[in-house]
């Protein structure tokens, strides 16, 4: 036993030592989070990919959209449907694909749609063989976080700026919300709002960690396992959430993992 621990153990009953290691506990783990963290993203980083499209005769020929990760099989990966089908248009010969690699290293694979889900602004790509190593959603209901919890996400912020090299950021879940609500006045309010008011809202991720356009796409994930608790998007969710605002407020939003399931399914 370490001297330290020895002369605390000496000078107190045993009936305290429950009580000592608490406060020994707590004092390390900021540190051992800390670590987990930094394991994880060892896990992580491989199941994450850029999602651009390519067409030969382009300078470059590849267009970065934003993030995407491999789920199931390693043949699916996960991104949003609005930067992938969005706006611009497809050119003739454009072709839809994930970026795969490191820094300047790219390798382009083409990619077919497997299936779309507007409400929730997700899209499932399947890609040929070989398989990409995967991330595990987190669907157990006594799992999901809560507002407080500590979340990390992994993406390409600046896109190919840089090179394609992920960047993970840390976040807090500062709330759970309603993906729109009634606006005070109808003139806030777009047809895309419009529509979404149709239909029963669902709840998004309030996240205090900063993503840039490149992280939409990208998986939201619990620090110490790695499992994935939702899905980045900065675009679909602020334009409906934000839309009375004059200026961009910065905040981070997710969908939650449990609509990437639904997705999963669909045939």
């Amino acid at each position: 036993m370490p001297p330290l621990l020895a002369v605390l153990f000496r000078r107190r009953p045993v009936a305290g030592l429950a009580a000592w290691s608490a406060v020994l506990l707590n004092c390390i783990a900021p540190a051992a989070r800390a670590d987990q963290l930094e394991h994880t993203i060892v896990r992580v980083k491989p199941a994450v990919v850029g999602v651009g499209t390519f067409l030969a005769g382009r300078s470059p020929p590849i267009r970065f959209v934003g993030t995407g990760f491999a789920v199931g099989d390693g043949l699916s990966v996960v991104t949003n449907a609005q930067l992938a089908l969005g706006p611009p248009l497809p050119l003739q010969g454009e072709v839809l694909g994930v970026l795969l690699g490191n820094g300047a290293q790219l390798e382009f694979r083409a990619a077919t749609v497997r299936a779309v889900d507007k409400e929730h602004d997700l899209l499932h790509l399947r890609i040929a063989a070989p398989a990409l190593p995967v991330l595990q959603l987190e669907l157990a209901p006594e799992h999901a976080p809560q507002e407080g919890s500590a979340l990390a996400f992994t993406g390409f912020p600046l896109g190919l700026a840089l090179g394609l090299n992920r960047a993970t950021h840390r976040a807090t879940l500062s709330a759970v919300t309603p993906v729109v609500l009634p606006a005070l006045a109808t003139r806030q309010l777009n047809p895309r709002a419009i529509a979404q008011l149709s239909q029963t809202p669902f709840k998004v991720y309030q996240l205090d960690g900063t993503a840039f356009a490149g992280n939409s796409g990208g998986p939201v994930y619990a620090p110490d396992s790695g499992r994935v608790v939702g899905i980045v998007n900065q675009m679909f969710v602020k334009g409906l959430k934000e839309t009375a605002l004059s200026t961009p407020t910065g905040i981070t939003y997710a969908v939650p993992a449990r609509h990437i399931e639904d997705l999963l399914r669909q045939k």
